[in-house]
Formats: structure tokens, sequence, C-alpha cells
């Protein structure tokens, strides 16, 4: 049986990993150093957590469930513990992609990250329509990385990423540069700063004098017909009038050259700030 050391294991992620382990095939030793999250784990889940001393030895991974800009202090307080061939698993591509993991090539380094329940689905059960983060009850993809060790370990790995964010569809082996354009270069960058905007504007139409309902229900209505044609759910064209608009307000909204939010040092930079 594989042996995990989960670290974090009651924090906000980890307790999340810890519910999916737990009926798993996989031996978890549970690390939280937290009052709080040990005693919910023991609460909730019937969890009893051990010291990182007796968790790490011996594991034949280990998670990092623990923030982005810890990961790097984590990891290298662990480091003396983690026996040559450990697989350390990560859950985003920040900390590894900026060198915060130790330098030691006998170990396998292994980043997994959730896709979330996509926009356009089939899920019919209400808790799974409910479970916009995922790994609960909502099918959801996943991405992952292989960033070092022998290539035999990635089955691993997926199988571990595929039982932490379970129900899982589609698993895509990325690289971890592919997965810093994803996130935080796509997701957050792009994605999340848009997505305020338009929360910004459905404000504005509000103090404007329309109800608050009306231009939130609006919206919403709008954004899923708009993104299904766009995103290739639904054949289809805009009409010329939203057409003629896109082309009117994009060059007030959007500067030129807004794509170099893609480049390397401006995806190295947007890492720095995180980690």
């Amino acid at each position: 049986m594989t042996t995990i050391a989960l670290i974090g294991a009651g924090g906000k992620m980890g307790f999340r990993l810890s519910s999916n382990l737990k009926d798993s095939d996989f031996d978890v030793r549970h690390v939280e150093v937290s009052e709080a999250g040990r005693a919910r784990l023991q609460t909730e889940l019937g969890i009893t957590c051990v010291d990182v001393e007796k968790a790490v030895p011996g594991a034949d991974a280990v998670i990092l469930a623990v923030p982005d800009n810890l990961v790097g202090k984590i990891s290298a307080g662990l480091n003396s513990m983690l026996e040559s061939g450990t697989m350390v698993i990560t859950l985003d591509a920040a900390a590894p992609f900026a060198g915060h993991l130790p330098d030691r090539s006998d170990l396998v380094y292994f980043v997994t990250h959730p896709c979330h329940p996509p926009i356009f689905n089939d899920e019919t059960d209400l808790e799974a329509k409910r479970d916009y983060f995922g790994g609960v009850r909502a099918k959801q993809h996943i991405v992952n990385a292989l960033m070092q060790g022998p290539e035999g370990s990635y089955e691993l790995g997926e199988k571990i990423g595929r039982t932490i964010y379970a129900p899982v569809v589609r698993s895509h082996r990325v690289s971890v540069e592919e997965m810093a354009l994803l996130e935080p270069g796509l997701s957050e960058t792009v994605c999340a700063t848009l997505l305020v905007i338009m929360r910004e504007a459905m404000d504005e139409v509000v103090r404007r004098g329309v109800s608050y309902e009306c231009a939130r229900d609006f919206l919403l209505g709008h954004m899923n017909i708009l993104a299904a044609v766009i995103f290739d759910e639904q054949p289809g064209v805009f009409s010329d009038a939203c057409n003629k608009a896109i082309d009117n307000a994009k060059g007030q909204i959007m500067k030129e050259d807004w794509l170099k939010v893609f480049e390397p040092q401006e995806i190295a930079e947007s890492i720095k700030r995180i980690t």
C-alpha cells in the first residue's frame, strides 16, 4: 500500500484532501499544526493526526497542502526527513516554478491542480450542481506535471491527483511552465480580473437605477449564451450589433498589448508576487 504524508491536513485545502483520501487505497499519515484543524479532523472525519517526524520518514509521497508562500519554508524543514525517491506533491505550480523546492535530484516532484467543475456540464444531482469548487460531488478535470523524476512516477502522481480531486473525468498532462500559463496566467491574471470588472460593471448599472436582481439576472443569462457561442459549446454567431459593440469597446477596455501577460517574464513576476 502506498503511504502518503499529508502536510496541512486540517487546512482549507488539506481538509478537502483528507476527506477524499479517507476511504482510498492509500495509507495516509495526517499532519496538522493548528489545534482547530486537528480537532476538526477528529470530530468530522475521525482522523487522528501524527507528528511530522513520524509521518514523513518512509512515506512514498508527501503532499504539501499549504499556502504557496509557505511551500519553500515548509519543504526546507522537511528536507532532512525526505528519503531518496520520495515523491513531493504540490497543489499549485507557483512554488515549484519559482524554485522553492529543495535542490534534490533524488526526489520526485509532481504538481497536480484542479480545473474545477466546468460551467457547461451534465450534472443533474442538486448537490453536484452546487459543488462549484469540485472535489465533493461535481465532476471536474485536472492538470498534472511531472517536474522531475523517472517517467514511471507519473502514474502514481496522477492516481493521487484523481483521488484527491475526485470525481475526475479528464486528466491533462502539462509541463510546470504550461501550468504556470494556466495559473496564474489564464485563470487569475485574465479570467478573475475580467470577472471582477464585469461585477464592477454590473454594480455601476445598479448605481444608475437598474435593480440588483434585474441586472444580475440579465448579466448571468447573457454570460451563459455568449460563453456557449464563444467557447464552442453551441454553434452560432453574434448579432451585427453585438459585434459592433465588441469592436468599439475592446480598445477602450483592454490595452493593445495585453497579451504580454503571458510572456515568460510577466508570468515569473506574477509568481514571484504570489510566493
